[in-house]
Protein backbone atom coordinates (compact mmCIF):
# COMPACT_ATOMS: atom_id res chain seq x y z
CA UNK A 1 0.00 0.00 0.00
CA UNK A 2 1.60 3.43 -1.36
CA UNK A 3 0.85 5.50 1.90
CA UNK A 4 0.41 9.13 2.00
CA UNK A 5 2.33 11.73 4.24
CA UNK A 6 -0.57 11.91 6.84
CA UNK A 7 -0.89 8.34 6.75
CA UNK A 8 2.68 7.44 8.40
CA UNK A 9 0.50 6.09 11.95
CA UNK A 10 -1.62 4.52 9.43
CA UNK A 11 1.22 2.77 7.86
CA UNK A 12 3.15 1.96 11.14
CA UNK A 13 0.49 -0.07 12.42
CA UNK A 14 0.12 -1.65 9.49
CA UNK A 15 3.42 -2.77 9.55
CA UNK A 16 3.59 -3.78 13.15
CA UNK A 17 0.43 -6.22 12.36
CA UNK A 18 2.43 -7.33 9.61
CA UNK A 19 5.32 -8.13 11.66
CA UNK A 20 3.19 -9.97 14.76
CA UNK A 21 1.18 -12.20 11.91
CA UNK A 22 4.67 -13.58 10.32
CA UNK A 23 6.09 -14.11 13.51
CA UNK A 24 2.97 -15.68 14.96
CA UNK A 25 2.60 -19.23 16.19
CA UNK A 26 -1.04 -19.27 15.90
CA UNK A 27 -2.05 -19.40 19.95
CA UNK A 28 -4.78 -17.92 21.52
CA UNK A 29 -3.01 -14.67 22.89
CA UNK A 30 -1.61 -14.16 19.69
CA UNK A 31 -4.15 -14.02 17.46
CA UNK A 32 -6.36 -11.97 20.06
CA UNK A 33 -3.63 -9.77 19.95
CA UNK A 34 -3.72 -9.31 16.00
CA UNK A 35 -7.56 -9.48 16.38
CA UNK A 36 -7.00 -6.24 18.71
CA UNK A 37 -4.42 -4.48 16.67
CA UNK A 38 -6.66 -4.53 13.41
CA UNK A 39 -9.39 -2.85 15.06
CA UNK A 40 -7.12 -0.24 16.53
CA UNK A 41 -6.15 0.06 12.54
CA UNK A 42 -9.48 0.78 11.57
CA UNK A 43 -10.40 2.66 14.22
CA UNK A 44 -7.02 4.80 13.58
CA UNK A 45 -7.78 4.82 9.92
CA UNK A 46 -11.90 6.37 10.44
CA UNK A 47 -10.39 8.86 13.49
CA UNK A 48 -7.82 10.08 10.63
CA UNK A 49 -10.37 10.55 7.65
CA UNK A 50 -13.05 11.89 9.93
CA UNK A 51 -10.89 14.60 9.79
CA UNK A 52 -9.26 14.86 7.01
CA UNK A 53 -8.19 19.19 6.10
CA UNK A 54 -8.60 20.63 2.54
CA UNK A 55 -5.28 19.99 1.76
CA UNK A 56 -5.07 16.62 2.59
CA UNK A 57 -8.45 15.84 0.44
CA UNK A 58 -6.58 16.90 -2.58
CA UNK A 59 -3.99 14.66 -2.31
CA UNK A 60 -6.40 11.62 -1.60
CA UNK A 61 -8.14 12.47 -4.67
CA UNK A 62 -4.52 12.79 -6.64
CA UNK A 63 -3.79 9.56 -5.25
CA UNK A 64 -1.94 7.25 -7.89
CA UNK A 65 -4.27 3.87 -6.96
CA UNK A 66 -7.60 5.81 -6.88
CA UNK A 67 -9.53 4.75 -9.65
CA UNK A 68 -10.66 7.01 -12.47
CA UNK A 69 -12.72 6.79 -15.77
CA UNK A 70 -11.58 3.87 -17.03
CA UNK A 71 -11.84 1.18 -14.40
CA UNK A 72 -14.94 2.43 -13.36
CA UNK A 73 -16.37 1.53 -16.99
CA UNK A 74 -15.24 -1.67 -16.54
CA UNK A 75 -16.64 -1.94 -12.51
CA UNK A 76 -20.20 -0.19 -13.29
CA UNK A 77 -21.01 -0.48 -16.70
CA UNK A 78 -21.46 -3.64 -18.95
CA UNK A 79 -20.95 -4.09 -23.30
CA UNK A 80 -18.69 -0.27 -23.13
CA UNK A 81 -18.19 0.61 -27.10
CA UNK A 82 -15.90 3.46 -27.39
CA UNK A 83 -16.52 6.15 -30.13
CA UNK A 84 -13.92 8.28 -31.07
CA UNK A 85 -12.88 11.81 -32.99
CA UNK A 86 -14.36 15.25 -33.19
CA UNK A 87 -14.96 15.10 -36.76
CA UNK A 88 -13.11 18.37 -36.66
CA UNK A 89 -9.66 17.62 -35.71
CA UNK A 90 -8.56 14.49 -33.74
CA UNK A 91 -9.31 12.18 -30.84
CA UNK A 92 -8.46 13.44 -27.67
CA UNK A 93 -7.29 10.39 -25.13
CA UNK A 94 -8.01 12.70 -22.06
CA UNK A 95 -11.90 12.12 -22.86
CA UNK A 96 -13.37 9.00 -23.20
CA UNK A 97 -17.05 8.66 -24.59
CA UNK A 98 -19.17 5.28 -25.61
CA UNK A 99 -21.80 3.44 -25.41
CA UNK A 100 -22.56 1.22 -22.40
CA UNK A 101 -25.29 -0.83 -20.22
CA UNK A 102 -26.24 -0.21 -16.78
CA UNK A 103 -27.80 -3.06 -15.73
CA UNK A 104 -30.78 -3.04 -18.76
CA UNK A 105 -29.85 0.16 -19.37
CA UNK A 106 -28.68 1.81 -22.33
CA UNK A 107 -26.31 5.05 -21.55
CA UNK A 108 -23.61 7.09 -23.12
CA UNK A 109 -20.66 7.40 -20.61
CA UNK A 110 -18.20 10.54 -21.14
CA UNK A 111 -15.42 10.83 -18.76
CA UNK A 112 -11.94 12.63 -17.89
CA UNK A 113 -9.15 9.90 -18.21
CA UNK A 114 -5.63 10.49 -16.29
CA UNK A 115 -3.56 7.41 -16.77
CA UNK A 116 -1.36 5.79 -14.25
CA UNK A 117 2.21 5.02 -15.86
CA UNK A 118 4.22 8.29 -17.19
CA UNK A 119 3.48 7.12 -20.60
CA UNK A 120 -0.25 6.42 -19.74
CA UNK A 121 -0.34 10.00 -18.54
CA UNK A 122 1.41 12.01 -21.18
CA UNK A 123 -0.58 10.22 -24.01
CA UNK A 124 -3.89 11.59 -21.84
CA UNK A 125 -2.41 15.00 -20.87
CA UNK A 126 -2.63 13.85 -17.32
CA UNK A 127 -6.78 13.94 -17.83
CA UNK A 128 -7.04 17.86 -19.09
CA UNK A 129 -8.65 17.66 -22.21
CA UNK A 130 -8.20 19.72 -25.54
CA UNK A 131 -11.13 21.55 -27.12
CA UNK A 132 -11.61 18.65 -29.97
CA UNK A 133 -12.14 16.79 -26.30
CA UNK A 134 -14.81 18.28 -24.98
CA UNK A 135 -16.31 18.77 -29.25
CA UNK A 136 -15.98 15.02 -28.76
CA UNK A 137 -18.52 14.64 -25.89
CA UNK A 138 -20.57 17.25 -26.81
CA UNK A 139 -21.24 14.95 -30.09
CA UNK A 140 -22.32 12.08 -28.65
CA UNK A 141 -24.21 13.86 -25.79
CA UNK A 142 -26.38 15.20 -29.00
CA UNK A 143 -26.43 11.26 -30.76
CA UNK A 144 -27.14 9.88 -27.46
CA UNK A 145 -30.28 12.68 -26.87
CA UNK A 146 -31.26 11.46 -30.72
CA UNK A 147 -31.70 7.64 -29.71
CA UNK A 148 -33.27 8.95 -26.00
CA UNK A 149 -29.99 7.45 -24.05
CA UNK A 150 -29.15 8.83 -20.44
CA UNK A 151 -25.90 10.51 -20.38
CA UNK A 152 -23.43 9.55 -17.48
CA UNK A 153 -20.37 12.18 -16.84
CA UNK A 154 -17.46 11.03 -14.84
CA UNK A 155 -15.47 13.92 -14.04
CA UNK A 156 -11.75 14.38 -13.14
CA UNK A 157 -9.60 16.80 -14.03
CA UNK A 158 -7.31 19.53 -12.84
CA UNK A 159 -8.30 21.81 -15.75
CA UNK A 160 -8.58 22.18 -19.36
CA UNK A 161 -5.37 21.99 -21.39
CA UNK A 162 -3.63 25.03 -20.82
CA UNK A 163 -0.86 24.81 -24.37
CA UNK A 164 -1.34 27.39 -26.84
CA UNK A 165 -2.62 24.80 -29.49
CA UNK A 166 -5.71 24.11 -27.42
CA UNK A 167 -6.31 28.04 -27.16
CA UNK A 168 -5.81 28.34 -30.85
CA UNK A 169 -8.44 25.73 -31.22
CA UNK A 170 -11.17 27.59 -29.04
CA UNK A 171 -10.49 26.04 -25.77
CA UNK A 172 -12.44 28.74 -23.83
CA UNK A 173 -14.92 29.18 -27.01
CA UNK A 174 -15.98 24.74 -26.92
CA UNK A 175 -16.29 24.77 -22.68
CA UNK A 176 -19.10 27.88 -23.06
CA UNK A 177 -21.07 25.95 -25.89
CA UNK A 178 -20.77 22.34 -24.12
CA UNK A 179 -22.38 23.98 -20.70
CA UNK A 180 -25.12 25.85 -22.88
CA UNK A 181 -26.09 23.05 -25.16
CA UNK A 182 -26.08 20.23 -21.88
CA UNK A 183 -28.47 22.98 -20.11
CA UNK A 184 -30.83 22.32 -22.71
CA UNK A 185 -29.90 18.60 -23.66
CA UNK A 186 -33.47 16.85 -23.91
CA UNK A 187 -32.25 13.53 -22.21
CA UNK A 188 -31.23 12.71 -18.41
CA UNK A 189 -27.63 13.91 -17.08
CA UNK A 190 -25.92 12.53 -13.77
CA UNK A 191 -22.66 14.34 -13.63
CA UNK A 192 -19.88 12.54 -11.05
CA UNK A 193 -16.98 14.46 -9.42
CA UNK A 194 -14.79 10.95 -9.16
CA UNK A 195 -11.49 12.66 -7.94
CA UNK A 196 -10.39 16.32 -9.18
CA UNK A 197 -13.30 19.04 -10.26
CA UNK A 198 -10.70 21.49 -11.75
CA UNK A 199 -12.38 24.99 -12.96
CA UNK A 200 -13.55 24.47 -16.64
CA UNK A 201 -12.18 21.48 -17.68
CA UNK A 202 -14.77 20.29 -15.57
CA UNK A 203 -17.32 22.65 -16.22
CA UNK A 204 -17.20 21.34 -19.89
CA UNK A 205 -19.04 18.13 -19.28
CA UNK A 206 -20.55 19.36 -15.42
CA UNK A 207 -24.13 20.59 -16.07
CA UNK A 208 -26.64 17.94 -15.17
CA UNK A 209 -29.62 17.00 -13.47
CA UNK A 210 -27.87 15.91 -10.37
CA UNK A 211 -24.07 16.10 -9.91
CA UNK A 212 -22.38 14.31 -6.94
CA UNK A 213 -19.56 14.22 -5.48
CA UNK A 214 -17.28 11.36 -4.21
CA UNK A 215 -16.86 11.07 -0.75
CA UNK A 216 -12.75 12.46 -0.95
CA UNK A 217 -12.93 14.52 -4.03
CA UNK A 218 -13.36 18.15 -5.15
CA UNK A 219 -15.06 20.02 -7.30
CA UNK A 220 -13.40 23.69 -7.64
CA UNK A 221 -13.19 26.97 -9.40
CA UNK A 222 -9.61 26.63 -9.96
CA UNK A 223 -6.85 24.08 -8.59
CA UNK A 224 -5.46 25.06 -5.25
CA UNK A 225 -1.73 25.37 -6.63
CA UNK A 226 -3.40 27.99 -9.43
CA UNK A 227 -5.55 29.62 -6.67
CA UNK A 228 -1.78 30.09 -4.76
CA UNK A 229 -0.09 31.11 -7.91
CA UNK A 230 -2.58 34.21 -8.28
CA UNK A 231 -3.37 35.24 -4.56
CA UNK A 232 -0.09 34.57 -2.73
CA UNK A 233 2.33 34.37 -5.92
CA UNK A 234 3.23 30.80 -5.37
CA UNK A 235 2.48 27.66 -5.34
CA UNK A 236 3.64 26.90 -1.78
CA UNK A 237 0.64 28.16 0.15
CA UNK A 238 -1.46 25.51 -2.45
CA UNK A 239 -2.62 24.45 1.36
CA UNK A 240 -3.65 27.70 2.66
CA UNK A 241 -5.29 28.11 -0.68
CA UNK A 242 -7.11 25.09 -0.23
CA UNK A 243 -8.84 25.49 2.82
CA UNK A 244 -10.08 29.28 1.43
CA UNK A 245 -11.85 27.22 -1.68
CA UNK A 246 -14.17 25.42 0.58
CA UNK A 247 -14.22 22.65 -1.82
CA UNK A 248 -14.48 19.49 -0.24
CA UNK A 249 -17.94 17.52 -0.47
CA UNK A 250 -19.12 18.77 2.88
CA UNK A 251 -18.83 22.47 1.95
CA UNK A 252 -20.30 21.31 -1.75
CA UNK A 253 -23.23 19.72 0.15
CA UNK A 254 -24.06 23.00 2.74
CA UNK A 255 -23.98 25.05 -0.64
CA UNK A 256 -26.05 23.75 -2.93
CA UNK A 257 -23.41 23.36 -5.66
CA UNK A 258 -23.84 19.10 -5.46
CA UNK A 259 -27.19 17.34 -4.77
CA UNK A 260 -25.19 14.29 -3.24
CA UNK A 261 -22.44 12.70 -1.69
CA UNK A 262 -21.20 9.01 -2.45
CA UNK A 263 -19.84 7.51 0.11
CA UNK A 264 -16.12 5.72 -0.03
CA UNK A 265 -14.48 2.96 1.64
CA UNK A 266 -12.54 3.27 4.78
CA UNK A 267 -9.31 4.85 3.59
CA UNK A 268 -10.48 6.01 0.44
CA UNK A 269 -11.67 4.58 -2.89
CA UNK A 270 -8.08 3.47 -3.97
CA UNK A 271 -8.16 1.19 -0.81
CA UNK A 272 -10.92 -0.62 -2.48
CA UNK A 273 -11.63 -0.07 -6.37
CA UNK A 274 -15.42 -2.43 -5.97
CA UNK A 275 -16.87 -1.07 -3.18
CA UNK A 276 -16.55 2.38 -4.43
CA UNK A 277 -17.88 1.50 -7.91
CA UNK A 278 -20.65 -0.80 -6.05
CA UNK A 279 -21.24 2.54 -4.05
CA UNK A 280 -21.58 4.66 -7.43
CA UNK A 281 -23.56 1.78 -9.23
CA UNK A 282 -26.17 2.19 -6.49
CA UNK A 283 -25.90 5.50 -6.79
CA UNK A 284 -26.60 5.78 -10.21
CA UNK A 285 -29.91 2.79 -10.62
CA UNK A 286 -31.24 5.01 -7.99
CA UNK A 287 -30.82 8.64 -9.45
CA UNK A 288 -31.99 7.14 -13.33
CA UNK A 289 -34.68 5.79 -11.96
CA UNK A 290 -36.13 9.24 -10.68
CA UNK A 291 -35.03 11.00 -13.75
CA UNK A 292 -36.26 9.02 -16.74
CA UNK A 293 -39.21 9.04 -18.35
CA UNK A 294 -39.65 12.84 -16.96
CA UNK A 295 -41.35 14.96 -19.62
CA UNK A 296 -38.85 17.10 -21.59
CA UNK A 297 -40.10 20.14 -20.51
CA UNK A 298 -40.09 19.47 -16.70
CA UNK A 299 -36.41 17.93 -16.89
CA UNK A 300 -35.41 21.07 -18.39
CA UNK A 301 -37.04 23.50 -16.18
CA UNK A 302 -35.63 21.36 -13.24
CA UNK A 303 -32.26 21.47 -14.34
CA UNK A 304 -32.82 25.27 -15.16
CA UNK A 305 -34.07 26.06 -11.71
CA UNK A 306 -30.87 23.70 -10.21
CA UNK A 307 -28.51 26.22 -11.28
CA UNK A 308 -30.10 29.23 -10.98
CA UNK A 309 -30.29 28.54 -7.19
CA UNK A 310 -26.83 27.55 -6.77
CA UNK A 311 -24.97 29.38 -3.71
CA UNK A 312 -25.35 30.51 -0.15
CA UNK A 313 -25.19 33.78 1.02
CA UNK A 314 -25.66 36.21 3.93
CA UNK A 315 -28.34 39.06 4.33
CA UNK A 316 -26.68 41.28 6.93
CA UNK A 317 -29.64 44.35 6.76
CA UNK A 318 -28.53 47.94 6.09
CA UNK A 319 -25.07 49.04 6.38
CA UNK A 320 -23.48 52.06 8.80
CA UNK A 321 -23.92 55.25 7.43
Amino acid sequence: MDYLAFEQPIADLALEIEKCENESCNSVESTEKIRNMKQSLTDLTREIYRKLTPWETVQVARHKDRPHTIDYLSLVFDEFVELHGDKLFGDDRAMRVGFASLDRTKVMVLGHQKGRTFQDRTENFFGCAHPEGYRKAMAKMRMAEKYNLPVICLIDTPGAYPGIGAEERGQAQVIAENMYEMSRLKTPIICIVIGEGGSGGALGIGVGDRVAVLEHAYYSVISPEGCAGILWKGAEHAEKAATALKFTSKNLLEMGIVDDVITEPLGGAHRDHHKTASQMKSYLKKTLKDLVGKPHDTLLEERYQRFRKIGVFDEVGELPA
